[in-house]
């Protein structure tokens, strides 16, 4: 078995800590703030959600979403049926099946995951080709 690392297919990301709180936060609308980390191959998104921001019934063909909660109380609607969630809780949600986040308590933190990644959230990631923070 060979010791050589497995070639990055992310070499700027190889070896580089990243916290939340490093990576700058865009307002998507009023009540939500995005921040993205990705790779070539998985997309994570972070999502604070304020009590009371407009509701975004949406979904996506391409790929399935894993929902977490980190923070707060929603219910997180799919295909019409309200699953309650808390910190910790996780929910898939399957490709082509509308969805929405409807916070309670709040702010509600919610993490999603991606594979692919998605394209309409690359906005997101210019924070990535700069330096590390502090540097």
């Amino acid at each position: 078995m060979s010791s050589e690392p497995t070639p990055s297919r992310n070499p700027a990301l190889y070896g580089r800590v990243v916290n939340w709180d490093d990576i700058p936060a865009e307002t998507v609308r009023p009540g939500v703030r995005r921040k993205v980390y990705s790779t070539d191959e998985i997309m994570v998104a972070w999502h604070s959600l304020d009590v009371g921001m407009t509701l975004n019934p949406h979904s996506h063909a391409a790929f399935d979403q894993l929902v977490h909660i980190s923070a707060g109380v929603c219910d997180y609607h799919v295909g019409g049926t309200p699953h309650r969630m808390r910190a910790g809780s996780f929910l898939l949600v399957p490709a082509g099946v509308e969805h929405f986040v409807e916070p309670l308590e709040g702010p509600c933190v919610n993490i999603d995951f991606f594979v692919p990644p998605r394209a309409d959230f690359a906005s997101a990631l210019a924070w990535m080709t700069a330096g590390p923070a502090g540097a």
